[in-house]
């Protein structure tokens, strides 16, 4: 499968590739492989770890910021950030591979999407240790990007105390990237309101 299905869904964000075998195993769809310091051998075999379960599971496996690196491994797409030009990495995997791209306002959105992602991230809704130094978008840029039409990710600081707030916005698939231990909770309540 190429594609994320988009489909209600929680979108499972981690360094660690045991954490991303859990969640498919607990019924994830789309997991990303998101390691900002490992370096490229160490990345390949944590994403191969996980890729493994491509036999028993139907699931998206996204890594992050490598787009050749993706190719190379057979990953179902490639998720890049605001310093990472859009339009190059469509050119470099074609339309094999999915494109995600993070965004933090309606104008990065649609630039990014005219540029040639598949989906967009709009975050951090909530204000997240994992994003330290960036403002949080609030719930108004998830209700923005839900209104465009887009597929999307909302994440950021969301957890079981604030997802329904984030569904009311217009979101159908929620990132997390701490909240992993509530995952069958979380899973729970957004496909509830399919």
């Amino acid at each position: 499968m190429g594609r994320p299905l988009f489909t209600p869904d929680v979108y499972v964000v981690s360094d660690d590739p045991e954490v991303l075998i859990q969640a498919v195993k607990a019924g994830s769809r789309t997991v990303q492989l998101r390691d900002k310091v490992a370096d490229r051998s160490v990345l390949a075999t944590k994403a191969r770890v996980v890729l493994g379960l491509k036999d028993a599971f139907e699931f998206s496996f996204i890594l992050n910021d490598d787009p050749e690196l993706a190719l190379e491994l057979g990953a179902d797409g490639v998720h890049i950030g605001q310093d990472t030009p859009t339009a190059p990495v469509r050119a470099l995997i074609g339309k094999a591979l999915t494109l995600g791209k993070t965004t933090h306002s309606p104008e990065q959105a649609r630039l990014a999407c005219q540029e040639g992602a598949d989906y967009i991230s709009a975050g951090p809704v909530h204000p997240t240790p994992t994003k330290p130094g960036r403002p949080a978008v609030g719930l108004d840029y998830v209700r923005e990007v839900a209104a465009m039409g887009v597929s999307f990710v909302a994440i950021g600081g969301i957890d079981l105390s604030n997802v329904e707030e984030a569904l009311e916005a217009g979101a159908r698939v929620i990132g997390i990237v701490r909240a992993q231990d509530r995952l069958p909770e979380l899973l729970a309540k957004v496909r509830a309101r399919r």
